[in-house]
């Protein structure tokens, strides 16, 4: 018998998407169909109105790379999405505003006398609107959202049949998936200096000279591979995300949106409760972010490596005004 027979399949059956468009003729979309449609109108009117008053072969020359452009423009994709959205994108990309600035209302023009090189920034609209306490984030557009903090597994480390249930068992999680969910995966610098000091300033109270001598050999191990390797660690967050009830939007007052997004917070809560047991049975560690967690992480996605620009209260913190003498 092969040895290969008894391997573990190493893949899972997913779902396609749902949300794609709709193939109409020969396997075309709408929006591929009305591209090409169009594209065939300029090229017809094109040999129409000129034929009579430029030769061929220039016309031919003209028109190829017209044809040419639309297919493309119909049928290429970039990054998962179609050419011609990805140019609407990116024109759209380069007429916004660079430079973002916090505040309340629109940015006020510089007095007549001032000469400023350039266009004003623009305001900074976070589309995170509050943190709840239970960690929930109310999002600017109307929906809720709610993060989870997964660690990772050795997979390289475990054997065929362990990978196979690992897959099988992550594929299981996300065909359970009924709403959206973004799966962010952070690698960062990490440095090993602290904890090496911190084994170092520990080991002379350890009861035995092993000890002492293994720990210091183990300290002087991190701080020659931190000082020779770039080290990475990851970062792993899940965002569940649910659309605002209907109640959220009526509008007939302000009462039944708190209502809306009160229910909308506990079932994306709940949801990010039970991703975290379902990642429990992999082996993988995870854990829904409270209220201060949430801030943190949104300020380390916002400028990564630095410090939190706005030393913002907890919401359980005393504030309290000090006065100089």
């Amino acid at each position: 018998m092969n040895s290969h027979s008894h391997e573990q399949p190493m893949s899972v059956k997913i779902p396609a998407d749902v949300d794609q468009p709709d193939k109409i003729l020969y396997g075309l979309t709408a929006r591929q169909l009305a591209i090409l449609g169009g594209t065939a109108a300029v090229v017809l009117w094109l040999l129409l109105t000129f034929q009579a008053l430029v030769p061929f072969p220039v016309l031919v020359a003209v028109l190829i790379p017209v044809a040419a452009g639309g297919v493309v423009l119909a049928v290429a994709r970039r990054d998962g999405m179609s050419l011609d959205r990805y140019l609407v994108t990116a024109l759209a990309h380069l007429r916004a505003p660079k430079a973002r600035v916090t505040t309340e209302g629109a940015v006020q023009a510089p007095p007549s006398w001032c000469r400023m090189r350039g266009r004003l920034p623009a305001p900074l609209r976070l589309p995170v609107r509050a943190v709840r306490q239970d960690g929930a984030m109310e999002l600017t557009g109307g929906g809720v959202a709610a993060m989870v903090r997964a660690g990772t597994v050795a997979f390289g480390l475990r054997t065929p049949g362990e990978q196979a249930g690992l897959v099988a068992g992550f594929g299981r999680w996300l065909n359970s998936l009924d709403t959206p969910v973004q799966i962010l995966v952070q690698a960062r610098p990490v440095d090993l200096t602290g904890l090496a000091d911190h084994i170092t300033e520990h080991a002379t109270g350890l009861p035995d000279p092993a000890l002492e001598q293994a720990a210091g050999e183990h300290a002087a191990f991190l701080s020659e591979i931190g000082a020779a390797h770039g080290l990475l660690v990851r970062h792993v967050l899940i965002v569940f995300t649910t659309t605002p009830a209907a109640s959220a939007s009526a509008p007939w007052g302000k009462g039944r949106q708190r209502i809306g997004r009160d229910a909308s917070a506990e079932v994306v809560v709940r949801r990010a409760a039970e991703a975290v047991q379902s990642l429990a049975a992999l082996g993988v560690a995870a854990e829904v972010l409270d209220s201060r967690s949430c801030v943190a992480a949104l300020a380390e996605s916002l400028s990564p490596g630095e410090p939190r620009p706005v030393d913002n209260a907890a919401p359980d913190d005393l504030i309290t005004m000090g006065q100089e003498a």
